[in-house]
């Protein structure tokens, strides 16, 4: 069978295909379209799915949407009539935006696609958020949290599922409703901290660790535990449920005082970036303490040793870490894209294992499901632009690059699929030294052009892990696809100071060999020349860009910022010196 999945609309489109049960590709339409968190309906994501299948649309069984669009429309036109007279300015807006693409998403997709509406099913956005997190998972029971801004009408579901040799089952026993949002409540300090919403939050995240957390009291007034262990926002500290213009209110500023004007830059010395901080820190706080609370109820109602987390604020990695030691699990599983683009694999995950009910089959636990990098392609535009090209073996290719990293140059990693996630693991990644601050700041300021409190990740061997990071029972694996953050341990801060954070902590990959196996191997060779087999990987891409897919969008990016050298398959490209950087040079000597 096989079954194609959409999510698109809102933000992060993606299509994932499945077939006879298992994903066989999956990307999100950003990584080919060029446009930043793309949310239009994913055609080029589509297309690409099905080349890649050699698939034609007449060959699908079924074309499954990511949420009830109708439903969706019912919510945004309740609550919108429901806060009349306030809402009157907002209406107009409202309507021409929902009553578009995003409330025929049949008509939509059977006049791209051309195939008939009887093949077209939906899910519920939670639905495929629970899919997502539970059946990419490699365990067979599991309790299930899902948690975002808002789907339909959820903001926030709690169950289990089960997977059996006569079916699958995901209950969905709890959930929370708009406005009532762990989502939209991070969401609103994320705009009154004026970065972009739906975009920035970890930004808030980042900034959390240079403040503390003096504000928890105030944050606290805006959310309110309820006596069934759940939460409710106070409606007056937020407009988002009445306009568009702003999610907080006047009583909101009356309460942290005014605004971040988006233009400014942070300086965390200053009294007001000391308070911006003290504000991401209390919120973040607050959101932790609540989410390790529902699940650590959770673990008591089920006695399951396992959580599977999925939903945008999965991608939240302090929350999860204190959900791991708090809340009773064992395992706390966070699929590679937790979010609306992984949506598209859970929608096309949970039409064939519950509306098909096919047999269960286990999913390849790894993140590759998109494009893959030509090597070849890069030689030739490299070659046509006068650049040095080498094609090397593996074995010695792992040794040149170790060398280059050791030597302190930063390496755009392209190898074989990208990844489906928000998330470089290895496949589309700047690499470099761990261990000098300046590097940490190089890369802010040349190449990656963002804000100097931003932190980097590392990436480390899953055997060597442990003596680098202190990672409890089961961080291994919430640190497979960087989903969690811990302390680095003391004793290691210093020669790990590019990418150990202000607080001592770091969102750690630990990498297995059969996940990633020319990483795996570069690391250990790095690890024989500096004996710290621990590298710096942030995401291959620029301020305002996506993550790059195909080889000439890697290299477009190495020509245009301060990039060493560049990897993808077997070619490695190094920059020509120019006349003037060799007059410099020359002059220098």
């Amino acid at each position: 069978m096989k079954i194609l999945g959409i999510s698109a609309h809102y933000h992060d489109a993606a299509a994932a295909l499945v077939v006879d049960g298992v994903p066989v590709c999956a990307v999100q339409e950003e990584r080919l379209s060029r446009k930043k968190n793309d949310a239009s309906f994913p055609l080029n994501a589509i297309e690409w799915c099905l080349g890649q299948a050699k698939l034609d649309t007449n060959d699908l069984d079924a074309v499954v949407f990511y949420e009830r669009s109708m439903l969706k429309f019912a919510r945004i036109l309740t609550c919108t009539l429901r806060a009349f007279p306030r809402s009157w300015r907002s209406f107009p807006h409202a309507m021409k935006n929902s009553l578009g693409e995003k409330i025929w998403a049949r008509g939509i997709i059977s006049s791209h696609l051309g195939i008939g509406r009887e093949k077209i099913l939906f899910t519920g956005h939670h639905q495929a958020h629970a899919a997502a997190a539970f059946l990419t998972s490699p365990v067979r029971r599991a309790a299930i949290l899902t948690a975002d801004g808002v789907g339909e009408w959820a903001t926030l579901t709690a169950g289990h599922g089960e997977r059996r040799a006569d079916g699958t089952d995901i209950s969905l026993l709890r959930e929370i409703r708009f406005p009532h949002s762990l989502g939209m409540l991070y969401s609103t300090f994320t705009a009154y901290l004026g970065f972009a919403v739906n975009e920035d939050e970890y930004k808030v995240m980042g900034l959390a660790a240079y403040g503390r957390p003096t504000m928890t009291d105030r944050v606290r007034k805006l959310i309110r535990r309820t006596p069934d262990g759940a939460f409710a926002l106070a409606p007056e500290y937020f407009e988002f449920q009445t306009t568009a213009a702003r999610s907080y209110s006047s009583k909101f500023l009356d309460l942290f005082g005014p605004p971040r004007p988006s233009y400014e830059p942070i300086d965390v010395e200053s009294a007001e970036g000391r308070r911006f901080a003290d504000c991401a820190a209390s919120v973040q706080r607050v959101v932790e303490e609540t989410l390790v609370d529902i699940a650590r109820a959770l673990h008591q109602e089920t006695g399951l040793p396992d959580l599977c987390f999925g939903g945008g604020v999965a991608l939240n990695g302090l929350a999860n870490a204190r959900i791991l030691a708090e809340s009773g699990f064992e395992r706390v599983f966070v699929p590679s894209a937790p979010g609306d683009a992984g949506c598209a694999l859970g929608a096309a995950l949970y039409a064939d294992r519950i509306y098909f009910h096919n047999p269960d089959r286990d999913v390849p636990d790894h993140p590759f499901w998109g494009p893959a990098v030509d090597g070849a392609h890069l030689a030739r535009a490299a070659r046509e632009d006068d650049q040095q090209v080498d094609e090397l073996e593996d074995g010695p290719l792992i040794e040149r690059i170790a060398g280059d990293l050791a030597a302190g140059r930063i390496v755009g990693w392209m190898d074989g699929a990208c990844e489906f996630g928000p998330r470089a693991l290895g496949h589309r990644s700047l690499l470099a030294a761990p261990h000098a601050i300046e590097m940490r700041d190089r890369l802010n300021r040349d190449i990656k052009h963002r804000e100097s409190f931003r932190p980097f990740a590392p990436v480390v061997a899953a055997e060597t892990a442990n003596r680098y990071f202190d990672l409890p029972a089961g961080g291994v694996r919430l640190a497979r696809f960087m989903s969690g953050v811990f302390p680095v341990r003391p004793e290691w801060r210093a020669r790990l100071a590019a990418i150990t954070h202000v607080d001592g902590s770091a969102r750690v990959q630990v990498l297995e060999r059969s996940m990633a196996p020319r990483l795996h191997a570069l690391l250990e060779a790095y690890g024989r020349r500096t004996e710290v087999p621990v590298l710096l990987n942030t995401s291959f891409n620029v301020a305002g860009e996506p993550i790059v897919s195909a080889a000439l969008e890697g290299y477009s990016t190495f020509r245009r910022c301060g990039i060493d050298a560049l990897v993808a398959g077997s070619t490695v490209v190094t920059k020509r010196a120019t006349a003037s950087t060799k007059r410099a040079t020359e002059h220098v000597a």
